[in-house]
This record gives C-alpha cells, sequence and structure tokens, in this order.
C-alpha cells in the first residue's frame, strides 16, 4: 500500500470523468478507485449520471489505496435539441438541494424507462420493469442497463446491436426524455459548491458552428468554470481545438476517459482508448481557481 501511494503523490496523470455501478458502470467505486491507483494515476473523479450515490464509498477507497478521489456528478441536459452533458467537480455530495435534483432526474428517467419497456416487449423481447431493477438494485438505470439485460438473457447478440437497432437514439424503442438547460446544469453545480465542466464537446457535432457558439456564450453567462479539452474520443487535433475554445472563453482545462467499465470495454481508466493523458496540472489549476472564487 505504502508504495501504491508515493507513486500516486508523484504521478503526472489524472481521470476527471468516471462512472461506477451507481450509475451505469460496471465497476463499484472501491473498485474503479483501486484500478486507478494501480494505474498509478494522482487522482481521480467519480462523475456518475445524475447521482452522487457512489461518493462516499469511493472517497473511503481514496483512503484506502492513497489516492485523491474528487466529489463529482455529471448532469445531462438539452441545448437545441442536442443532449449536452455538464460536469460537476468538487461538488458538495451531502447538499441537500443536489441530491432533490439527482432524485427528480432519476425519477424522469424511470418514467422514460418504463415507455422503452413497454415498445421492448411490443419488438417481443421478454423484458419487465420488476426484472430490470431487480438486476440492477443499486444503480441509475437506463438505457445501458437494458441492453445489458437483453443480452445477459440471451435476447441479444451484444449490447451494441440493442443500441444500434432497438434503443439507439432515433431507433424504434428510443423515448425522449425532457431535460434541463445546460446553465441550470451550471446553477445546480455551483449551488452545490462545485466547479462545472462542459463534458466531452467533440460529441456535440450535431450542433452547427454558429449553434455552438450561441451555446458557449450562454454557458459563459450562466458562469461555466472549464471544458474537457482532453477525452477518449478526441483525435490530436481536437485536443488543439478545445484548448483553443476554452482559452477563448477563459475556460480551466479538464479532461478525462468516461470509463464505463465493460459497457464501453475499449475505454480504459486513464488511458481511455490508448492515447489518453490528462496532466495533473489541470486539476492544480481548477484547485487553485476554487481558492480564488
Amino acid at each position: 500500500m505504502s508504495n501504491i501511494m508515493n507513486d500516486n503523490k508523484s504521478a503526472k496523470w489524472i481521470d476527471l470523468h468516471l462512472h461506477t455501478t451507481a450509475s451505469d458502470g460496471t465497476f463499484t467505486p472501491d473498485e474503479v478507485v483501486k484500478e486507478a491507483a494501480e494505474l498509478g494515476l494522482r487522482a481521480i473523479a467519480i462523475t456518475d449520471h445524475d447521482t452522487v450515490d457512489g461518493i462516499e464509498e469511493a472517497l473511503a477507497a481514496g483512503e484506502k489505496y492513497g489516492i485523491t478521489v474528487v466529489p463529482g456528478i455529471e448532469l445531462s441536459t438539452e441545448y437545441a435539441g442536442v443532449e449536452i452533458h455538464i460536469v460537476g467537480l468538487y461538488v458538495d455530495h451531502m447538499s441537500h438541494e443536489l441530491n432533490a435534483q439527482a432524485k427528480s432526474f432519476r425519477e424522469q428517467r424511470d418514467g422514460r424507462n418504463l415507455k422503452m419497456i413497454e415498445r421492448l416487449q411490443k419488438y417481443g423481447f421478454k423484458i419487465t420493469e420488476e426484472e430490470l431493477y431487480h438486476r440492477f438494485p443499486d444503480s441509475v438505470v437506463a438505457r445501458p442497463h437494458m441492453a445489458r439485460f437483453l443480452h445477459e438473457t440471451g435476447q441479444a447478440k451484444s449490447v451494441k446491436d440493442v443500441f444500434d437497432k432497438y434503443i439507439g437514439d432515433d431507433c424504434p424503442c428510443y423515448v425522449h426524455r425532457e431535460m434541463i438547460t445546460p446553465m441550470r446544469a451550471v446553477e445546480i453545480i455551483h449551488a452545490a459548491g462545485g466547479t462545472a465542466i462542459l463534458a466531452h464537446p467533440c460529441l456535440y457535432r450535431k450542433l452547427n458552428g454558429e449553434t455552438f457558439t450561441a451555446m458557449m456564450n450562454d454557458l459563459k453567462k450562466s458562469g461555466l468554470d472549464g471544458m474537457e479539452v482532453r477525452y477518449s474520443r478526441n483525435t490530436v487535433k481536437e485536443d488543439r481545438h478545445y484548448q483553443e475554445v476554452a482559452d477563448q472563453y477563459g475556460l480551466l482545462y479538464s479532461g478525462g476517459s468516461d470509463f464505463h467499465g465493460t459497457n464501453k470495454p475499449e475505454i480504459k481508466i486513464g488511458s481511455g482508448t490508448g492515447n489518453l493523458f490528462v496532466p495533473a496540472e489541470y486539476l492544480d489549476r481548477i484547485i487553485e481557481y476554487r481558492k480564488m472564487s
């Protein structure tokens, strides 16, 4: 243990975007933290979708394995018809308002889940709400869980196949979910004492240049603090581009793998698809920024 702790204190790399079984990952919070420590990362952030339920376990694991764990969350929002994610770093996971908001988001997910289950049943799949939630009792159940259920019960050849044919965006069993604006997500994160980061901008290609600029202007006005300039699916060119965008708006740099365990098997903690390296100085700057705010 002491070797891991010593290595982590001098490590150069971090990962500020990780998911656990508290939302739609397949590693428990303890397992994620242990893996990150064994990989020699200095720090990580647990950023489960619309929940902070895994934070206590992750913080305890950070103490156990000698690695800094940043309490976080990832909120799902919508702008101009496109789903946009806002990550909160250093949120107060005990915040009553944050937990109330997270509960509301999960209830909306549950309503959407039921509609999607009904559509899947019409396509001949044997799946019920009771069976799905029983199989994933401590998770924020969403589309990845439906896909895993159908695959694990032998009704589909793979998780990807379920998404591609049935529950992916615009597929026959897909149901749209009403979401808050990204500006509202920034407000919620700030109210919980957190630092608000625009997640994986490379994934918002459906926004044309003018609309993306409008969103960035709106987010800056709402107090957005940073942007993920390094991400698993970024090209080197995109790394440079989003650093320039962050500089243009006076935003902090952040980055992460978006690790989900076997739900996204090609993505590894710390290294993403193999070429991701988020420097520890990004977190150092975030910490300094928070001290001055």
